[in-house]
């Protein structure tokens, strides 16, 4: 099955559940959601998603200066990426919920 459907409507949960514990820059982001499992995960669509949530209210982001090339742009999930990561856990385990009695009734 091709996941690259399914990861587009997951990843914004994704990005806010790998923000909930500590920042990260665009590419720590990449790679700890790689880490967890989602191996597929491409470098422009954390990007894009990134950027979303940010415009969205989700995020805040600040600038470190690095040694080792341009200054890295974190950022952090807020309160509102706080109450919209909660709200979409609870989305999330209803439908697999859903999808998991489907899938044993159709083994049955």
């Amino acid at each position: 099955m091709d996941t690259s459907q399914l990861l587009k409507g997951v990843l914004d949960l994704a990005v806010l559940a790998v923000l909930r514990k500590d920042d990260g820059y665009g590419y720590d982001v990449v790679r700890r959601l790689r880490a967890g499992g989602l191996n597929d995960v491409g470098d422009a669509s954390v990007y894009g998603t990134l950027r979303r949530l940010y415009n969205a209210g989700m995020l805040t982001s600040y600038v470190v200066p690095s040694e080792e090339g341009p200054h890295r742009k974190y950022y952090a999930i807020n309160e509102t990426g706080r109450v919209r990561l909660a709200e979409s856990r609870e989305t999330w385990r209803s439908f697999a919920s859903t999808l998991d009695g489907l899938l044993e009734e159709v083994a049955a």
